[in-house]
């Protein structure tokens, strides 16, 4: 068979398959009628809007018409529910799970108020590959309707076709068997390999990304106990990857709760939690855990929650005691030595400040992967390669041969994700402070202004802005050559060989 039949058979065989699935590529998305059964895209009455007048930064930010989300999503092959298996089937179970959701190494963390959808959005535009939700309280969540529609949001982007030099290739691994002879699909669930075996025998090979907006995604929930921690993992389990159990929040609020960090008094507790959820759920559980002052006792707790059925396993290498991130350094060491004690995946919290630390970090450690906080708050590009970088001899080559991005630009695109999809203006207030920290510390008296706001609008955050780059004076963010392609690889096809 000559090239071009070749070229075009494949063309047509991929047409007809999208036109097969035609309805559910284009099918309209809705809201998760179960997170939010009253809102005005689900069936039923529309519902009473929120009075802002109670308190303007607990309502939404807009109309819950902008938040689209898809239906929920199957689960994959791997997640059964997994009662009475040996710990080396669990542990299997857990890499397959990792594996096909592309063992995705750059993770934006769990941060109250903070990690919430449209902030997720954003930093998955650059270079995050996967997300926690803000923790969020099992118990309210379990029976408060408003909560769960105001604190938990999500969405699904539907699966794209993208172009490459050989026409329309659907990225489902169902239309392989139409291409048998001609191309292999290799690689994980989020990027493929797509392998093509052309005329005269000479292959060429394309990376090609599936977008999947909010995902992969851990819902996370602190909880004490297990059968209200497994109401709410329920509620949550078709819309993500993970349920997730709060192990390591270790404010006064945790201490009140009797969840947390505070837990750790209480293996037994914790056991019962993650057994619970392990026995009950079709999607994995993974818990986020400190470490104890004594290395050993912190190796006794990681291989009671792996025996336990936990699938992945966040560290964050400081005490419960260690609140102040910039005063009290991670413990790496201790990070490395339960990688090395356990089985399943194990993420690295701690000392993330850019993306020379993510490199050193997984270097170290041997991490599967690692988490950011406070630094995305600051610089959302962190992933992407972007760094603050003050203006210097040593640094003119890379600002002139690199990519600078402003950060004034970031909190433009992050308003934009919240006209898209609704939060409380109070997550939006602290977003806004901590992009544009250091325009507010060159011009404090917009800080003042922004403070003032009782009420807050997006055409006047949007004037702000503007306000605020006409007067200048800000340090921008500085990255390689390379920058805008790691950037925009989400979704884009692009050849590599």
């Amino acid at each position: 068979m000559g090239y071009k039949t070749q070229r075009r058979r494949m063309f047509r065989t991929c047409l007809s398959f999208l036109a097969a699935h035609n309805n559910t590529l284009q099918s309209k998305a809705r809201l998760l009628p179960l997170l939010n059964p009253n809102s005005p895209m689900s069936a039923g009455p529309s519902p009473a809007p929120f009075d802002p007048t109670d308190d303007p930064d607990e309502g939404l930010c807009a109309d819950l018409d902008g938040c689209s989300l898809g239906d929920p999503s199957p689960p994959l092959p791997s997640l059964l529910i997994r009662r009475h298996l040996s710990g080396q089937v669990l542990v299997e179970r857990a890499w397959e799970h990792w594996n096909q959701l592309g063992a995705p190494k750059l993770v934006v963390a769990p941060m109250v108020d903070n990690s919430e959808l449209p902030f997720r959005m954003l930093c998955r535009k650059y270079g995050a590959e996967a997300a926690y939700t803000p923790m969020l309280h099992s118990r309210i969540f379990t029976e408060t309707e408003k909560y769960r529609s105001m604190e938990f949001t999500t969405c699904k982007k539907l699966s794209g076709v993208k172009w490459c030099s050989y026409g329309i290739v659907e990225l489902l691994l169902e239309i392989q068997k139409h291409f048998e002879d001609n191309f292999l699909i290799s690689g994980s669930t989020r990027t493929k390999v797509l392998v093509l075996k052309p005329y005269r025998g000479v292959f060429r090979s394309y990376k090609l990304f599936k977008t999947f907006g909010d995902r992969p995604l851990f819902v996370q929930f602190c909880a004490n106990d297990p059968d209200v921690l497994l109401e709410a993992a329920k509620i949550v389990e078709p819309y993500c990857d993970y349920v997730d159990i709060n192990l390591g929040c270790p404010q006064r609020i945790a201490r009140r709760g009797n969840y947390g960090a505070f837990l750790m008094d209480n293996l037994p507790l914790i056991k019962s939690l993650v057994q619970k959820l392990s026995q009950n759920l079709q999607v994995p559980v993974s818990c986020k855990i400190r470490i104890f002052p004594n290395l050993q006792d912190t190796l006794v707790y990681a291989k009671m929650l792996e025996e336990a059925g936990c699938s992945l396993l966040a560290v964050h290498g400081r005490t419960r005691e260690e609140k102040d991130g910039k005063k009290f350094r991670a413990d790496w060491n201790a990070i490395k030595a339960v990688k090395d004690a356990i089985r399943i995946p194990v993420l690295a919290n701690g000392n993330i400040r850019h993306m020379q630390d993510v490199h050193d970090c997984l270097d170290y450690t041997g991490a599967d992967g690692v988490l950011s906080a406070e630094s995305l708050l600051e610089n959302p590009a962190l992933f992407a390669g972007y760094q603050t970088m003050e203006p210097t001899k040593d640094s003119s080559y890379e600002m002139e041969n690199g990519v600078i991005l402003d950060q004034s630009d970031l909190a433009i695109e992050y308003l934009k994700l919240c006209e898209q999809y609704p939060v409380p203006w109070r997550m939006i207030r602290s977003h806004v402070h901590k992009m544009l920290g250091d325009w507010f510390r060159i011009h404090p008296q917009v800080r003042e202004e922004l403070n003032a706001q009782s009420k807050l609008s997006f055409e006047w955050l949007h004037d702000m802005v503007k306000r605020l780059k006409d007067l200048g004076g800000a340090p921008a963010l500085y990255g390689n050559g390379d920058i805008k392609s790691r950037a925009k690889a989400n979704g884009v096809a692009t050849c590599i060989s």
